[in-house]
């Protein structure tokens, strides 16, 4: 899985955090693009408000705190900082202490110094023995909180349990809607909600609302063993319980036991050929539509290739997609096979086609079987991916995150500090409706703005377009663009800046 920026990465790769850093004045710390200057006088969490925590992979409480710029915040003996160093060093290092409070917030202490890190505006120093209230930081996630979560100790992903309604972690790779984990940031705390919606209670229980007993506060461990913990109101620690691995509050202290980490959820689809039938790999290795029912054999799960801006089809046997002998396709590829590459060709009725890395197109035959051999895409090539592992949906562009413009006017605005869960409904091909919290659909007004608004459902269009990210196609036929002010409009026929939205 890639990293949400909040995981280990595999290999020798640096563990890292992506977080906004909040004072007592409420103002973000932020990295100024000119001269390296840093200042907490942020607003809101964008691009220059995000900083790195990169774990030390021996000493358990050193981290590194890195700008957007790629630089790392330094203290030294006189009370100073800085955000010039590109590499790391003594000054560069930091450790965390968490507010007994109870508020979840951070005091950070140079070690060099051993003084803690604060101030407002353009006055910070590493100047305070013991943490001040300008030493406190509130600590904000700034990924996307949509995520999978793996047990360190368990080596298993989460996912919820319908028949008894908990959170387990017995999934060794996160595969369909249940995996599905939204981080909901609140108070400065952290609630856990799986994949109904509803939220996690410190006793393991899964409820419709939040409170007190569904909050957590944050805290990573650097070392051997990374990652991040999360501890309720009464001081204990989420952990993983019994044979089932039901995730509740238990200890009063961290260790391995306690350690989660974050991924990101990749999109998983199930694929419709023009056969109507659902590609499959129930029958071996070899792809073919001929399913009429739902299963993990049936889900796909889709990842994004930077460099060949192509996309890989990952099964759940742990492999993908690849071109084979005759042309025909099986699922016996892996993660760095040319061959495994797919391109993906979107058409306005959102429909697509697959094209291998022959460059010829992926056709269904009369059994079904998978092949690329179509030099030109016909009837026969055509395919719906459907996405089946949204089931609640949070959309975030650069300006913020989709929500409604006031809790009583459902405009749909993008520049929102926090967001609102939409629930996506597929209805027919590759499109879907969208449903706001207020229980209305998304509809287009006379101005092409959205608001939600209306009784029955109106068909947007979801078109995969990169790592994490998707373009929505509007009723009108256009593509829905965000602006800096926050207005959602369905008036660009082109991917132009603004159309691509992070899910």
């Amino acid at each position: 899985m890639s990293p949400n920026g909040v995981n280990g990465q595999s290999g020798a790769e640096t563990l890292q955090w992506k977080v906004g850093l909040l004072n007592n004045q409420g103002r973000y710390l932020t990295a100024e693009a000119f001269g390296f200057k840093i200042n907490a006088s942020g607003n809101v969490m964008r691009k220059k408000q995000v900083w790195v925590i990169e774990h030390d992979t021996k000493e358990e409480d050193v981290v590194y705190i890195k700008s957007h710029l790629g630089r790392y915040l330094a203290g030294d003996k006189k009370g100073n900082v800085t955000c010039e160093h590109e590499e790391r060093d003594p000054e560069t290092k930091f450790s965390i202490a968490y507010n007994p409070d109870g508020s979840g917030k951070w005091a950070i202490r140079n070690k060099v110094s051993t003084y803690y890190f604060g101030g407002s505006e353009d006055m910070l120093k590493v100047y305070e023995k013991q943490p001040t209230a300008s030493e406190w930081w509130t600590i904000r996630l700034g990924v996307h909180p949509q995520v999978n979560i793996r047990s360190i100790i368990r080596s298993r992903y989460a996912r919820h349990h319908p028949e008894n309604e908990r959170i387990q972690f017995d999934e060794l790779t996160p595969w369909g809607s249940d995996a599905l984990i939204t981080l909901e940031f609140l108070d400065g705390k952290y609630a856990v909600k799986a994949s109904n919606n509803h939220y996690l209670k410190f006793d393991g229980t899964l409820v419709p609302s939040p409170s007190q007993e569904t909050l957590y506060t944050l805290e990573i461990r650097s070392g051997q063993y990374s990652g991040m913990a999360l501890k309720d109101y009464r001081g204990k620690y989420l952990t993983t319980v019994g044979k089932d691995a039901v995730m509740q509050s238990r200890n009063n202290s961290f260790t391995k036991d306690e350690l989660f980490k974050l991924e990101d959820s990749h999109p998983q689809v199930f694929i419709t050929a023009h056969n109507g039938k659902k590609v499959s790999i129930k029958q071996g290795i070899d792809l073919t539509a001929n399913q009429d029912e739902l299963s993990d054999r049936e889900t796909f799960q889709c990842e994004f290739d930077k460099q060949s801006e192509k996309w890989r089809f990952r099964t759940t046997d742990n492999k993908y997609w690849s071109l084979e002998s005759a042309s025909g396709i099986q699922g016996v590829g892996n993660a760095q096979s040319n061959t495994s590459l797919f391109g993906i060709e979107w058409h306005e009725d959102g429909h697509v086609n697959i094209c291998g890395s022959n460059g010829r197109y992926v056709t269904a035959r009369m059994n079904g079987s998978l092949y690329a051999v179509s030099d030109a895409p016909t009837d026969k090539e055509k395919f719906y991916l459907t996405v089946i592992n949204r089931p609640i949906l949070v959309l975030k562009c650069d300006y913020g995150f989709i929500g409604f413009k006031l809790p009583n006017n459902p405009r749909i605005e993008c520049n929102k500090a926090s967001y609102d869960v939409i629930t996506l409904e597929h209805n027919s091909g590759g499109s879907y409706f969208f449903k706001g919290q207020n229980g209305l659909y998304w509809a287009l007004d006379d101005q092409q703005m959205i608001n939600a608004d209306s009784k029955d459902g109106h068909p947007f269009i979801i078109e995969l377009r990169g790592l994490s990210r998707f373009a929505i196609k509007a009723p009108n036929g256009n593509y829905l663009k965000g602006e800096q002010n926050g207005i959602v409009s369905a008036k660009s026929s082109d991917l132009l800046r603004g159309t691509l939205w992070e899910f």
